[in-house]
């Protein structure tokens, strides 16, 4: 009998990087998208603060609380048994000192089944990162596009200050980060880095040479009215939904639905 999977870890996905293993991640924010990902062998799998826009319809992340990430956490902790479950620290819990960092990470590490948190910033969140770290907390690195400074980087735009960003990169690395997210920069800086870097890099929009790739789930299954130009659908779910109601209420108004198949 086959040895039933066992669930990644951070050190899994630092061999991925040694092992020339794409990673593969996307987000999800309720138990029954997590279960399927889950089952579908993605190997790991984000509690975004960007259900701040796609489940709760806001212009950004940055209203996203505490409680409301460990409230969709705790849910998709409880579907992932294999994928490497990964939770954003919100804004502003990463900026307003090391020990509200810590604070703030300990009860999403307590209060869901995840093994690690993500946290957006370079070098100056490395002393933060290195605090979370020494506290015992694995911390997944974000730089380049940060959503969670958007109002400070005069919105979404593509980064391609490439010494600024290499030196974000190593500061992450520097501080212990396992892994860091490389979002929307040029693939050309996005590739320097990755050669630089030992531990793995996950790209959203910073093209084909990072060790992994990660896209918002919405995003990926056609649910996103107006995608960014990074994103490739794999299912237009947004039409097919939109048929299936359709087909509902013609079904209901016609008297066609429920029928002697559908009844007791």
């Amino acid at each position: 009998m086959a040895a039933a999977k066992k669930q990644n870890t951070v050190n899994d996905f630092i061999d991925f990087k040694r092992q020339g293993q794409r990673i593969t991640m996307l987000t999800a924010y309720d138990f029954t998208i997590a279960k399927i990902l889950d089952q579908a062998g993605v190997d790991g799998i984000l509690v975004g603060d960007s259900l701040g826009m796609v489940v709760q319809g806001r212009a950004t992340t940055l209203k996203v609380s505490l409680d409301e990430i460990i409230y969709h956490a705790e849910m998709v902790g409880r579907a992932v048994e294999h994928s490497l479950l990964v939770v954003d620290l919100p804004f502003p819990t990463h900026l307003v000192g090391d020990h509200e960092a810590i604070a703030a990470a300990a009860r999403i590490l307590k209060e869901t089944e995840c093994q690690t948190v993500k946290l957006e910033g370079g070098v100056q969140q490395a002393g933060t990162i290195a605090a979370l770290v020494a506290a015992g907390i694995p911390v997944m690195g974000h730089i380049g596009l940060q959503p969670q400074s958007v109002l400070t980087m005069g919105g979404y735009k593509v980064q391609r200050d490439e010494e600024q960003l290499l030196a974000d990169a190593k500061a992450v690395e520097s501080a212990g980060a396992f892994s860091v997210v490389l979002e929307c920069m040029e693939a050309a800086i996005a590739a320097k880095i990755t050669e630089a870097l030992s531990i793995p890099t996950i790209g959203i929009g910073a093209g084909e040479h990072c060790d992994g790739q990660i896209l918002v789930i919405n995003d990926l299954l056609g649910l996103t009215d107006s995608p960014p130009r990074f994103v490739k659908e794999y299912a237009q779910l947004r039409n097919t939904i939109g048929d299936a109601v359709s087909q509902y209420c013609q079904d209901v108004q016609t008297k066609t639905f429920p029928d002697s198949s559908n009844s007791y």
